[in-house]
């Protein structure tokens, strides 16, 4: 493992799972970025595509990883989809985790969601058999995330550095 913090950059679907997303920043084993409120995330929508691109652009700069946060919408995500490129033509750590079976106060948990690194391929090969997508014990999804998101962002790291 590494002796300093990582930087990270989560990505993840904010309407549906903002609340799970909070969870796992507050782990604390690695840095993520600055949560974003939702009327300054509004606020970036208003300004179109462009300031968008930007907003992630800006946020995901100087991280090591992107973690793609996965809920039962997520794949399906326009924005998830251009960081999820982003992150890997950047020469980023890439790894997906699962979300669903984190309790959300508003809605409980939830369905599991598609692989999203199904959706790309590289050098001729599905993204998926590259990017890890771990998936949490359904019985303890927070401590499981928490005992392991460290050694995940480390062994993405890895496999990107040596892909």
């Amino acid at each position: 493992m590494a002796n300093t913090k990582r930087q990270i950059f989560y990505s993840f679907h904010f309407d549906k799972d903002v609340m799970r997303v909070q969870q796992i920043r507050n782990i604390g084993t690695i840095e993520g970025n600055t949560p974003v409120s939702v009327n300054d995330w509004e606020q970036v929508k208003r300004g179109g595509t462009k300031a968008i691109e930007n907003w992630i652009d800006q946020n995901m700069k100087y991280k090591n990883c992107v973690v793609v946060l996965i809920g039962e919408d997520t794949a399906d995500r326009e924005w998830v989809k251009y960081e999820i490129k982003k992150a890997w033509n950047d020469g980023r750590g890439l790894v997906g985790i699962y979300i669903h079976n984190l309790k959300c106060p508003r809605n409980g948990i939830s369905r599991q969601g598609k692989n999203p690194f199904e959706q790309f391929t590289v050098s001729g090969r599905s993204m998926s058999s590259i990017v890890t997508c771990y998936n949490p014990s359904s019985y303890d999804a927070y401590g499981d995330i928490k005992n392991n998101l460290e050694r995940l962002v480390e062994e993405a790291i890895s496999i990107r550095n040596n892909y």
